[in-house]
């Protein structure tokens, strides 16, 4: 089978070659799912140079989200066949033809649902489900800051807490993707480039601050996000983008900006820190995963979650695949296609 393998790590445009390599041979619990489509995520961009510690070793094919039809079941499988379309979150290996998964990281989709569209509601849309229904339960009128907004997860985010008919804050670095944080429903679009979110936040909500803010961004953010908070909020760490493109002094200096937080930092205004890392959640509570998939296909069919897929290239332009996602070109979902 032919697979997008990640040779060396560093600039996009020279990092991958597409290689015949073996056909992953399949174990219990497992489904060998045939490629049509596969998603990219910003951890892929992480891994490609080298800030991914989970990555496998060079030469590695990555890919955590992939659609296309089962072809072959692992014993003890019941609840798929042979033939059933579906989207999957793998655990790397995306990249490929063919890619192995477990069972419960794989959710039946509908005929109507294209492939490009159903790599979205893997990664993205569990992760934004996750984070907004299992670690932090949005009530109606919650005020929410979504860093990011105009990403794959920023708009599952946003389509979520619009559901729950919250207040919305979110930030984008352009004035195309502000009016499309609009479009969203966002009541708040911030630009990142021109304004200080901390102090949007604090006049429009009249130094009162908000219930929950999902950060994909890390480093000095996260600092802000607290003073942002209030009494009760939390917030939901879940990327640090603000790693990208540092050195290592860069990485070391945005890592001090994290901040140093002690539990009675916390307790004393009721402020919590919540982090989330999708791949050990489908290593050790699979369960989870199932949930959180058959809930986003739900929301999916009920027309509450709508991806937006912003580009889609051919398997022989993943180069500049990663590079239209690292230089933050898209909103929506970076979708790579099987010629």
């Amino acid at each position: 089978m032919k697979a997008a393998v990640l040779m060396k790590k560093g600039p996009a445009l020279d990092a991958f070659k597409i290689r015949e390599v073996p056909k992953p041979e399949i174990q219990p619990g497992q489904v060998l799912i045939k490629v049509a489509a596969f998603g990219l995520n910003f951890a892929d961009v992480m891994a490609r140079k080298g800030m991914y510690k989970e990555a496998p070793p060079l030469p590695a094919i990555l890919g955590y989200d992939v659609a296309g039809t089962i072809d072959e079941i692992g014993a003890g499988v019941t609840s798929l066949k042979k033939g059933d379309r579906v989207t999957a979150m793998t655990r790397f290996g995306g990249y490929a033809e063919y890619a192995l998964t477990n069972a419960s990281a794989v959710a039946v989709i509908p005929d109507e649902l294209d492939t490009a569209t159903a790599t979205a509601l893997t990664t993205q849309y569990c992760t934004a489900f996750y984070a907004a229904s299992e670690m932090v339960n949005l009530h109606t009128d919650d005020s929410v800051l979504i860093q990011s907004g105009a990403g794959g997860v920023g708009t599952a985010l946003i389509q979520f807490a619009k559901h729950r008919g919250c207040r919305i804050f979110a930030t984008a670095g352009s004035e195309s993707k502000l009016n499309y944080l609009k479009a969203l429903g966002v009541q708040h679009p911030i630009n990142y480039n021109t304004q200080d979110f901390e102090k949007v936040i604090r006049d429009v909500t009249e130094q009162k601050g908000v219930d929950v803010i999902f950060d994909a961004i890390g480093g000095k953010s996260i600092k802000k996000g607290i003073r942002s908070l209030a009494p009760g909020g939390r917030i939901v760490c879940y990327g640090a983008s603000a790693l990208n493109g540092k050195n290592i002094f860069g990485k070391i200096i945005t890592g001090l900006q994290f901040g140093f937080y002690h539990p009675a930092m916390l307790m004393m205004p009721s402020k919590s820190i919540i982090g989330i890392n999708m791949l050990q959640i489908a290593d050790h509570q699979p369960a989870v995963i199932q949930r959180c998939l058959q809930q986003v296909m739900e929301l999916y069919k009920a027309g509450v979650f709508k991806p937006s897929i912003a580009k889609t290239f051919p398997s022989t332009a993943i180069g500049e695949a990663h590079d239209f996602l690292e230089n933050r070109m898209s909103t929506g979902k970076v979708v790579v296609r099987w010629e």
